[in-house]
């Protein structure tokens, strides 16, 4: 099996007169968490259905497990599971008449992890699928996606409106995904603290266009947080040089710093600001700045 599970090249989409992907580039290796995040409209989930063979490219080339989507969707889609925002599932089947039927379509399909599943989940087999909790349905559709213990595992926004229980499961049924032969999950998600905490590699879109991908230690590493006090308070954050704000009020603000703290502590320092902290940002913090176009 080749080591990249998914490569887009100068990937292109226009809506109308709106550029949703400009000139993406992307490699996602096998047995990788690649945390995909970006606020709304970011183009996050245009990607996503290029990546499922549901939009060809208007320019550029997407592969995912060696093979054109649009061209081998069949192969293709053999090889991902995937569970949308939506949890688009039929309301009037019961939970285990649809595990069998889905089951019916996957030759690799693993009914031992399936049942393992199941009863991790506390899932109710003689149920309609309309009378489940969102919390449940979101634990059905993670089921049937990984039953057939896919290469690609696809998650779009997983956690969106379940509770900490919820998502506390579903992350605990990524991070064994991985551990599972070496598998790989694309996470999509606006809660940037879960990316944080299951990713090892993100990447970051911003009006379709890449603004960061890279390794999260490696992320962690270049970039550092730098909170400041002005001797008086103010409306209006004060300028450090390389260095972009990303909160604060009156007298207390915080700054990103793409390259290290050095020139923004001198600066600060001159200006008779005092230093209150310098430490490493969260994913949240880096992706406020780099949105502000200015890192």
């Amino acid at each position: 099996m080749p080591d990249t599970v998914v490569s887009i090249q100068g990937l292109c989409r226009q809506f109308g007169t709106r550029m949703a992907l400009q000139n993406v580039n992307l490699t996602i290796p096998r047995g990788s968490v690649y945390g995909l995040v970006g606020g709304n409209g970011a183009g996050k989930t245009t990607l996503i259905r290029h990546i499922l063979g549901l939009l060809r490219p208007q320019l550029g080339t997407v592969q995912v497990l060696g093979l054109d989507p649009c061209l081998d969707p069949a192969r293709v889609l053999a090889g991902i599971g995937y569970l949308s925002e939506d949890r688009d599932l039929p309301n009037w089947m019961r939970v285990d008449q649809l595990i069998n039927y889905t089951r019916a379509f996957y030759p690799d399909w693993d009914q031992a992890y399936a049942e393992d599943l199941l009863q991790t989940f506390g899932l109710p087999t003689g149920q309609t699928v309309k009378s489940l909790s969102r919390g449940q349905l979101a634990r059905l559709g993670l089921l049937l996606a990984l039953a057939h213990r896919p290469q690609l595992l696809v998650l779009d926004e997983p956690s969106s409106g379940l509770d900490p229980v919820v998502r506390r499961d579903i992350l605990a049924a990524v991070i064994r995904t991985v551990a599972d032969e070496g598998r790989t999950v694309l996470f999509s998600s606006h809660l940037l603290d879960e990316v944080e905490r299951v990713s090892d590699r993100v990447c970051m879109l911003h009006q379709g266009r890449v603004v960061l991908d890279e390794r999260i230690d490696d992320l962690k590493e270049r970039y550092r947080r730098l909170v400041i006090r002005t001797q008086a308070a103010t409306t209006q954050a004060p300028e450090l040089p390389d260095a972009v704000v990303i909160g604060g009020s009156e007298r207390d603000w915080s700054f990103l710093c793409p390259h290290g703290t050095d020139q923004a502590r001198q600066s600060a320092t001159q200006r008779g600001f005092e230093i209150l902290q310098d430490s490493i940002p969260t994913l949240d913090e880096v992706f406020v700045g780099c949105s502000s176009g200015k890192t």
